[in-house]
């Protein structure tokens, strides 16, 4: 059965999400009068969001194609 239609919205959140988290990246490694130990810190938070962000997705993906479109039927 083809749930590509239930996959769109997880996929276009997920992007601008990412987007929005790699922009903040871009602007924290941008600024100069930033402190090396806090730029740290300020770009590996939102990659670490990235990252587990990306992990949901794919994982939501495997649930709607193996057919649990709804997730509060665990529950």
């Amino acid at each position: 059965m083809n749930h590509t239609k239930k996959m769109i919205a997880p996929i276009i959140i997920t992007a601008l999400m990412v987007l929005y988290y790699a922009g903040m990246v871009v602007l924290f490694l941008c600024v100069g009068d930033i402190p090396f130990w806090a730029k740290t810190v300020l770009v590996i938070a939102p990659l670490a969001v990235c990252g587990v962000m990306i992990g949901v997705l794919v994982s939501r993906i495997k649930e709607i194609r193996g057919g649990e479109e709804d997730d509060l039927s665990k529950y």
